[in-house]
């Protein structure tokens, strides 16, 4: 079945060169691309049912839990994902197969989430809050065991040059599935009690999640090489010495530490499009719509974009988040007749294409840029380093208590400016 679907989609054609998959396995990367496409599909939707970017603010919003605990979500995601890598990314390395380190995670994300949901039901205001960000942040941390498997088992079982097709497949599919529930919560379910509907986000994600696990598991998986395995004090020892010696690796740590103003900024972009124009549990729809439409419309592009030049993706991506942040600041200056959610989702829409962008430019750029036996490494060293940077952002929400909105928007141009500046320096791989 699935290589009358790879030649439908023409996959068997396009994976030909199948360096450096040992030839052995060869025959098996068209199936393995829809495995992985499919995995991608389901944890894709999952991770939009249950965004704290977008629906996690505003169900916080709808429980009275306070803006503090909303503006916590998206850095300590980032935080409990990024920071453990470097801590299991030498252990990884002693399993030949590793792909039961992103599918057995993925089944500690879906009772995490369940956990969630029973929080939301039985208790209330900051008390919900905190229970909500204590699990996303154990949620996070199963993800970033995932986030250093994943590329590993990406760069076993996909070629390079296909790569970031994969990643722009993954996310198409998702956005086309998130577009779709979106269109439900707007038409559909936009008469439901609250609580009904948000316990209806929860459990899907939870059984996506479940699926996206097994989708992973069903990879064939060509052995790899178990020596060289490290401690955690060692891992970080070898990291570091590789971050001295290596000054590419620098520039990538530093501009995709600065490019993340972009899913930084997602949480308040909602929060100001919420608060301006009033919006109900109908407008969480049209947010949700607009998720799977960028997704959807962009992730082909991005991908074949980043087959090209990842580097070049990462500094077109630092400019497209740029004028977006300046659409916003250009909003909060319309009349107040004029301030309509129809007219600001759009906006959402480009931040989430600009953080799709990001997300799949960074991943192709590293597992193509990385030392095939040092992969995990690179990829967990970076990860924990933003996970820092990340920690340091986690006040970044107090900029608009302390000054203005208009001044946190600034702050992530500069960012981005930033992050330009370090991309444009980095190699072409």
């Amino acid at each position: 079945m699935s290589k009358k679907l790879a030649a439908l989609l023409n996959l068997e054609v396009e994976l030909r060169s199948c360096e450096p998959i040992e030839e052995e396995y060869c025959k098996e990367v068209p199936g393995n691309f829809l495995k992985n496409a499919g995995s991608g599909f389901c944890s894709k939707l999952a991770e939009q049912l249950v965004s704290p970017g977008v629906t996690l603010p505003w169900i916080f919003s709808l429980v009275g839990s306070g803006t503090g605990l909303a503006g916590l979500l998206v850095p300590l995601k980032n935080l409990g994902s990024l920071l453990p890598q470097l801590m299991v990314s030498g252990s990884i390395r002693r399993f030949p197969r590793r792909k039961y380190f992103w599918a057995i995670p993925a089944f500690v994300q879906a009772v995490m989430v369940i956990l969630m949901g029973l929080s939301l039901m039985y208790l209330e205001g900051d008390k919900a809050g905190i229970a909500v960000v204590v699990l996303l942040l154990f949620f996070s941390m199963a993800s970033g065991v995932s986030s250093v498997a994943f590329k590993d088992v990406m760069g076993k079982t996909i070629p390079k040059g296909k790569r970031g097709r994969l990643l722009a497949w993954r996310a198409t599919g998702g956005g086309i599935l998130t577009l779709l529930f979106g269109l439900a919560l707007y038409f559909f379910l936009r008469s439901w009690e609250p609580m009904s509907t948000i316990l209806l986000l929860v459990g899907c994600a939870a059984a996506l999640w479940v699926l996206a696990g097994l989708f992973f598991a069903w990879i064939k998986e060509a052995p790899g090489a178990t020596d060289g395995g490290r401690t955690p004090l060692e891992e970080f020892r070898a990291g570091w010495q590789h971050l001295k010696t290596d000054s590419n690796l620098r520039n990538f740590v530093l501009a995709r530490a600065f490019l993340m103003a972009i899913p930084l900024a997602q949480p308040f972009f909602v929060i100001i499009g919420k608060e301006t124009t009033g919006a109900d549990l109908s407008g969480l729809g049209i947010f949700v719509i607009a998720s799977g439409i960028a997704a959807t419309v962009s992730s082909p592009f991005w991908g074949r974009f980043a087959d090209r030049s990842s580097r070049k993706l990462m500094m077109a991506i630092a400019l497209f988040g740029i004028i977006n942040c300046g659409l916003v600041l250009g909003f909060m200056y319309l009349s107040s007749a004029s301030q309509s959610l129809y007219l600001f989702a759009p906006l959402i829409l480009l931040n989430m294409m600009a953080h799709g962008g990001a997300r799949l430019s960074r991943k192709t750029y590293l597992t193509d840029f990385a030392p095939e036996r040092e992969r995990p490494l690179y990829i967990a060293l970076s990860n924990t380093l933003i996970g820092i940077f990340t920690l340091l952002t986690a006040g970044i929400g107090f900029i608009a208590e302390w000054f203005n909105t208009e001044v946190l928007l600034l702050f992530f141009i500069g960012m981005l400016l930033i992050s330009l500046f370090w991309t444009y320096r980095l190699k072409e791989v």
